[in-house]
């Protein structure tokens, strides 16, 4: 049985990490070229950091800020934000990243899934789906959560497997900065269908909450923003915890 995945996630704004509630009421929690040297140091199995506003401010992910983190960690690195083309891809890979995440560009563009998956592999593209139970059912929010679609995240989240995503980062906006738990529906959905794995994201709270998001929500991952930077839950003691309750991690 493959391993699950404890990440932490940088959301970067004006060069500065940054937590909200609901992709609202934005802090400033720390500088994360320390946070990311920090999560390297103590276990974490990957590092995600997204530029949430470069989207919404229609600039580039800040490739500099990009360059000094990957100096600072030796785990693998996602890196989003603003990314829409071939050329964004490339840099940010020359700049450090290993992985790169793909989210409004993409809903606009599906080809541009198919376009970067052949020209980089899909190892290297994450679809990242911000999604908000609406009237019954979950759908696909673009530009950092503002802008509402028409499209399901289950129906998204097939067609992106389809065209070449390797990897589904899966952020529930209800849940997001809640530390009421996970959205274990739609995650356990995504994940018995897509033959890619899932991250799970939005609503971290308690060491119990990381179980049942893999035991019942069948996640592949499992990302987590505040508890981690306010130093709630510390990365050894939950793995720790996750191996009592015979979750298969890396120690």
């Amino acid at each position: 049985m493959l391993t699950k995945r404890i990440i932490p996630c940088l959301d970067v704004k004006d060069g500065k990490t940054v937590k909200g509630i609901n992709f609202e009421n934005i802090k400033d929690v720390g500088d994360p070229v320390e946070l990311g040297k920090f999560y390297a140091e103590v276990g974490a199995d990957e590092l995600v950091f997204l530029d949430i506003t470069a989207t919404h401010e229609k600039r580039k992910t800040l490739s500099s800020l990009v360059k000094k983190i990957a100096k600072n960690i030796n785990i693998p690195f996602t890196v989003g934000g603003g990314i829409s083309s071939v050329e964004d891809v490339s840099l940010l890979l020359q700049c450090g990243a290993d992985k790169i995440s793909i989210n409004s560009a993409a809903v606009r563009n599906p080809q541009l899934i198919t376009e970067l998956a052949n020209r980089f592999g899909s190892q290297c593209i994450v679809l990242a789906i911000d999604t908000k139970f609406y009237e019954g059912d979950w759908y696909v929010y673009l530009n950092g959560g503002q802008i509402k679609t028409d499209i399901k995240a289950y129906d998204w989240a097939k067609e992106a497997t389809s065209r070449g995503a390797g990897e589904i980062l899966l952020t529930s906006m209800n849940n997001d900065g809640t530390k009421q738990g996970f959205a274990i529906d739609i995650t356990r959905k995504i994940s018995e269908n897509v033959s890619i794995p899932v991250i799970a994201s939005g609503g971290a709270g308690t060491m119990e909450h990381f179980s049942e998001v893999f035991i019942q929500g069948k996640a592949d991952a499992a990302l987590a923003a505040s508890i981690f930077h306010y130093k709630e839950i510390g990365i050894p003691q939950l793995k720790r915890f996750l191996l009592q309750h015979n979750i298969p991690i890396r120690i």
